[in-house]
């Protein structure tokens, strides 16, 4: 009989151990926070400014707004004024190889060559995928280097940018229709060369060249920092992530290579 008593105990002792068992394991679970509010609770996001304003300071209440920022029509002209406006500076640097004798301009014209193709690119695949008109801007710029190529003598006549030459600060819309059999039907933006300047290029040779190079692109740089600043005081412009950051970066690329180029010319002079 206390065998049984104690047969019955141990059975009744291991019931209990296996239902608290149970019992816990089926208790509540905690729960970590969802990531979105995870994130959230971390320090206030800076936007920087446009140029010459403060920087903003975000809170995670306007997150949910800046979020859906789309673009505008100011950010589309910006990149349709943008296109023809490098694509001036290709011209520019097809006369290194065979004009200049400096090798510090002969490696900053390749730079500029490399990222300002780069960024054509760019820049029509971004009006593309918004089903924005992309300018046509091979023929007049490949027309003007095989001019350049096949004459080297600076004859009159008409090329590079075409038209009047104007600082337009009201963005890419601006400008006088090109004119000339380089950049032709294109418009005029900031700090692009006439076709008088362009066959001044063309026409130097050697350290005369090299200096002339330099003074144009300096020029040109100025421009398109002219077009940031345009872009980014236009109601909406340059709001959208991938534009802010695309004219940021031309902004602060083409700042530096104009400290560059100055440093050089100083050297030549």
């Amino acid at each position: 009989m206390p065998r049984l008593v104690c047969a019955l105990s141990l059975v009744l002792l291991q019931a209990c151990a296996s239902g608290s068992s149970t019992s816990g394991a089926a208790g509540p679970v905690s729960e970590s926070p969802p990531a979105d509010e995870g994130s959230r609770s971390g320090a206030p996001m800076v936007q920087p400014g446009a140029p010459g304003e403060r920087t903003r300071t975000i809170g995670t209440d306007d997150l949910d707004v800046l979020g859906g920022v789309a673009w505008t029509e100011a950010d589309v002209r910006f990149m349709q004024g943008m296109i023809p406006h490098h694509a001036q500076a290709l011209e520019m640097t097809a006369l290194v190889e065979r004009h200049a004798t400096t090798e510090a301009v002969r490696q900053m014209a390749l730079r500029m060559e490399i990222s300002q193709r780069d960024e054509i690119a760019l820049m029509e695949r971004w009006l593309r995928e918004r089903d924005q008109a992309v300018p046509d801007w091979r023929g007049g710029m490949e027309a003007g280097v095989a001019r350049s190529m096949a004459t080297g003598d600076g004859a009159s006549g008409g090329d590079g940018a075409g038209g009047e030459h104007r600082h337009d600060s009201a963005g890419a819309g601006g400008g006088a229709d090109a004119g000339g059999d380089g950049m032709a039907g294109m418009a005029m933006m900031p700090g692009m060369l006439t076709p008088e300047q362009m066959d001044r290029l063309r026409a130097a040779r050697g350290a005369e060249f090299d200096r002339l190079f330099l003074e144009s692109m300096i020029q040109h740089h100025e421009g398109a920092i002219v077009m940031v600043q345009a872009l980014f005081s236009a109601r909406g412009g340059g709001q959208e992530s991938e534009i802010f950051q695309f004219a940021s970066h031309v902004d602060a690329d083409q700042t530096a290579e104009i400290q560059r180029m100055r440093g050089v010319l100083e050297r030549l002079r």
